[in-house]
Formats: C-alpha cells, structure tokens, sequence
C-alpha cells in the first residue's frame, strides 16, 4: 500500500471507552473459557514446545499453538497470508468501505478478493481500525504494519500481535510462514519469484537497452506530482530495477533520509524528463463507487482523472517521451500495496502489457 497515504489514526473519547470495553469483555470471555487452575488441561492448552517468539517491529511476541482466527490490517499483510495458503477472518482495507462483511471478497476487496474463500468481517481501514469490531471476531493472531504502532498495545490486549514492515516482503513471508510451519513453502515463494524476475529480464533486455533510463512518478492529479526515489516507491521502483532499467534520480532528493517524498510541479517536468527514456505515472484515486473496488474497472478508475489531465496539459503533451508515445499508467495501488509474490506477478503483467506490447 503506499508508504505516505496513510494518515495517523486518532479516535474520540467515545471510541476509547468502548475500545477499552471491549477488550474488558473479551478478556472476561477467555478467562471463562480456561481451566481452572488445579484442573488438568494437556488436551487444550499448548505447552512449550507449541510456542514460539516472533520477532517484529514493536520486538518480540509469542504464539503459542496455530492462529486460527487472523485479523488483517491491509493488503501487505494480506497479501503473505493468502500466498501461504491462510485466510483472514477479518479484514481492513486501505480505504473505507461501508460493508459490515466482505460477503462477496472477489467483488469487494481489489487484487486478492478471489483468493478469499468466504466472507470475511470488515473492521474498518488500515488507517483507523475498528477495535470493537476487532474484539468481537475473538482473534488469535493480528497481523498490522509500522502504521498501525498508534494501536499496538491496544491490539496486544486483544491477542497476539505482530507489526511488519509493508515493503520488506521476503521478510514478512518468512515471519509469518514461521507461524504456520511454512518456512518451506516462503522458500519456495521466494524462489519462484526469483525465477520469475529472471525470466522477465531476459524478456525486458531489448527495451531496456534502447530506452534505459526510466522516470517513475505519483499523482493523483497534474496538480501535484510525487517523486518517492527507489526506497520509498516500494515494488513500484524496486522491479523495475530488477527488470534492467535505470531510474532517473532528483537533484538534492535525498530519498534515504527523507520522510516524505518530494512534490514536483508540471512545469518542472520538461527539465526533470531530459534524461528519461520512458515515464512511469502511477495514478490513484480512492474515493471511489463501492461497487467498483474489485472488478475490471478499478484499475482504470485509478488512473482515468490522471490521464486525461495529462491529455489536456500542454507541458506534458511537449515532452519529448510522450511524443514518442512512451509513457505509460499505471494504478498506484497494484505495486504499492503488493510488494511480495503476488504484487510481483501482477505488476510483470501490467508491465509486459504496457512496454512489451506491439
């Protein structure tokens, strides 16, 4: 998902009472359901040898036994539950969406919808969960990014919880495969996207022999255009070095120690394109139709305002890379909310459809 569209989560007092009696009922529930202490529970309760520590952002957690119950906070945590074969039994999205459930995921959830095999509760955004509706599905295992800090002690009261970095992929499959017991599986993942950049590279050599360099860039309109650098930009940057291409860089950007990404004007981008081969605009618009998240048309919604005032923009139309018809839309949220073997798959194919293409 987008390192920087995410904004601080707050609640209101209200929120923070019925957050607070929430976890005072759940935690009245679980202790009804222990054994006594004198009762002999060998059956039930997990012993050493089940629980492991878990190291993450916030340090370490342990999980004792098989989560069954997983709360997932945005499609990078997602995205390596599905690809090791788990599934969510509370889901919240990027944007917000008024379902109580996600009672149709394929239509409802862009990307990984299909991959769902049932309905599923929607708590919220990844922005501003909601905790109530977090404590009422009983969770055993909370799966949130460096986003979600604001809430992590209030989520540990609720269950096990693990906060992972959104952009380190290999990293987070491999922390949740240890959950499971499928460390062999992330291996063979990761292997299989290895492969699958290699194959692409070979595919991408010719293009990227005659057209090297490449500009990568965000907007939601021309009115205010986002460089992020390679570190901040996520898979949207990251394959497209892999496949080859050099990436164009801006003068004084410091993208490894900058917070936030530079915000470029319209008018700058004669100057900044001068040594670009092909422009990569990435486009995202959120505030979208419900019924529009995961069909056909989301990919398109996210990019349309974006392309057509690039269409109506005299500078943009003078650039030498859009006369010779190479610049190329694509949706923000396909690589940025994607960094591991699923968002790598689908980006390839963005990507060979786009510049490979007749």
């Amino acid at each position: 998902m987008q390192k920087r569209w995410i904004v601080p989560f707050r609640r209101s007092r209200i929120s923070d009472l019925w957050a607070i009696l929430a976890i005072f009922f759940v935690s009245v529930a679980n202790a009804a359901c222990q054994s006594p202490p004198n009762q002999s529970s060998a059956s039930t309760a997990s012993t050493p040898a089940d629980c492991q520590t878990i190291e993450h952002l916030r340090g370490e957690t342990e999980i004792c036994g098989q989560p069954k119950t997983i709360v997932v906070l945005g499609a990078a945590m997602l995205e390596p539950v599905l690809a090791l074969g788990g599934q969510p039994a509370a889901y919240a999205d990027y944007q917000s969406s008024p379902l109580d459930k996600y009672d149709d995921p394929s239509q409802q959830i862009p990307y990984l919808g299909d991959r769902i095999v049932g309905p599923i509760d929607n708590i919220g955004s990844v922005a501003q969960p909601n905790i109530e509706a977090i404590a009422k599905v009983k969770p055993d295992l909370i799966l949130g990014t460096e986003y979600n800090a604001a809430q992590y002690n209030t989520f540990s009261q609720i269950a096990p919880t693990l906060l992972l970095t959104w952009t380190e992929a290999e990293g987070n499959l491999r922390a949740i495969a240890q959950i499971f017991g499928k460390s062999a599986q992330a291996e063979q993942l990761i292997a299989e996207r290895a492969q699958q950049v290699a194959d692409a590279h070979k595919a991408f050599a010719a293009v990227a022999a005659d057209y090297p360099k490449a500009l990568v860039l965000h907007a939601n309109t021309l009115q205010k255009i986002y460089f992020r650098g390679d570190q901040m930009f996520g898979l949207c940057a990251s394959l497209v070095k892999e496949l080859g291409f050099d990436l164009v860089s801006l003068p004084g950007f410091d993208e490894f120690n900058s917070d936030t990404p530079a915000v470029i004007s319209v008018e700058t981008l004669p100057q900044l394109s001068q040594d670009a081969d092909l422009i990569l605009m990435f486009g995202s618009d959120f505030d979208l139709p419900e019924q529009l998240r995961g069909t056909d048309d989301y990919e398109e919604h996210q990019i349309s305002a974006l392309k057509e005032a690039w269409e109506e923009n005299e500078i943009a139309q003078s650039l030498e890379t859009n006369q010779a018809g190479r610049v190329y839309f694509m949706p923000y949220a396909l690589c940025a909310s994607l960094p591991g073997p699923i968002g790598t798959e689908l980006y390839l194919e963005e990507l060979k459809e786009q510049l490979l293409s007749p």
